[in-house]
């Protein structure tokens, strides 16, 4: 018997309220930095695996489903970090786990699928992030998602079938083929175990599955009319590469969705493990103002222009600057600002206590003045 199978035991109570998630809160710091005991690794797809951690110095790990952690890595002598979302359940606090594709040339993904090993250890941050159906109670939800943005979906949908919710959830995912679906075994036995989910699956195209029985394409508005009639009524959720999120926004714009009732996720994870993650900062227009940043701890000053932020011209200048997302949501840059003013556009990876503090996130602030950074 599996440990869906015991949880979902007929005789057990079932959870009826709507707004199941109240119970989970993030009480790990995003900024606070931890040990990750790697307890077990493994593989999803051809491309995918799941890396499971444990925390040697507190027992449990929590999280809102949905959230993601930064690990940092040292790669051939560098710290690398890099946000990815928690796949596992905060049901089962005690082991956690991110789900990696490897991506072709990605530092951070080929070291974690050819090096990380059970018994390995290496440094993370968070729990972080607010893509999550805490705070937005409803009964009827879609879950669409997309090569590996299935991993936080995939979180709230263990979640909800762990705790027996009486929660009303079709999950659409598309793939490349039938050989790249993550997660397709265990979310059809969810599927079997819970009533109230149901699993849909579209792929581009049959790959080596010639008897593939589903439709084949990318989802558009008709189809997904026809799976889900209903979806004008339910709370939304998406997580995919930018090109899919851009199209799912625009098919539901085109039906007159209700966007109050959607989110999705709001870094682009297809970026995220890219050799140039960070912006490449365009060329300064002569007219435009320049600024002087000095790096309080090093001395080292350089000229920026006030179009790019203070990451992107801090690495070219050659400072060393951990960062992940580089779009203002993890906190990985997060930077205290001694002397001058920028203009930051954050995306919710820094708090306002901090702000008050003088912390900065140098990959989403431009500056206004000459710059002396804790650096």
């Amino acid at each position: 018997m599996t440990a869906h199978e015991r949880i979902l035991d007929p005789c057990a109570p079932r959870l009826t309220d709507p707004d199941t998630w109240s119970a989970f809160g993030a009480q790990w710091n995003s900024g606070e930095q931890r040990n990750l005991h790697c307890c077990a690794v493994l593989d999803e797809t051809h491309d995918v695996k799941s890396f499971w951690f444990t925390c040697p110095d507190f027992r449990a790990l929590s999280f809102e489903p949905g959230q993601f952690i930064t690990i940092s890595p040292v790669i051939a002598g560098q710290t690398l970090a890099r946000c990815y979302t928690l796949s596992s359940s905060p049901t089962r606090p005690f082991t956690f786990s991110i789900t990696v594709k490897r991506v072709p040339g990605g530092p951070v993904s080929n070291w974690l699928h050819d090096n990380l090993r059970a018994g390995d250890t290496l440094r993370g941050s968070g729990p972080a992030g607010s893509f999550t159906p805490i705070g937005h109670p409803a009964r009827k939800l879609l879950y669409l998602s997309a090569g590996s943005g299935v991993t936080p979906l995939m979180s709230m949908t263990r979640a909800s079938v762990d705790l027996g919710a009486d929660l009303d959830i079709t999950f659409v995912h598309s793939a490349r083929t039938p050989s790249d679906i993550i997660f397709n075994a265990e979310l059809t036995r969810m599927q079997t175990l819970s009533p109230g989910l149901r699993v849909l699956n579209l792929c581009e195209g049959q790959g080596a599955h010639s008897d593939w029985p589903h439709p084949l394409g990318r989802l558009d508005l008709a189809l997904l009319a026809r799976w889900v009639p209903d979806f004008m009524e339910r709370e939304v959720f998406i997580c995919g590469p930018g090109g899919y999120m851009a199209g799912v926004n625009a098919l539901l714009q085109e039906a007159g969705f209700d966007f109050q009732h959607f989110h999705q996720e709001s870094f682009d994870i297809s970026r995220l493990d890219e050799e140039t993650l960070e912006e490449v900062a365009p060329v300064a227009d002569q007219q435009a103002d320049t600024f002087t940043v000095t790096l309080s701890r090093s001395g080292k000053s350089f000229s920026m222009s006030g179009q790019q932020t203070v990451l992107a011209a801090a690495k070219k200048a050659g400072a060393i600057v951990p960062s992940s997302c580089s779009q203002g949501v993890c906190g990985t840059c997060k930077t205290a600002l001694l002397q001058g003013t920028v203009d930051m556009q954050h995306k919710g990876g820094i708090r306002q206590r901090e702000i008050d503090k003088g912390l900065r996130l140098l990959c989403c602030s431009k500056p206004t003045s000459d710059l002396v950074i804790d650096l």
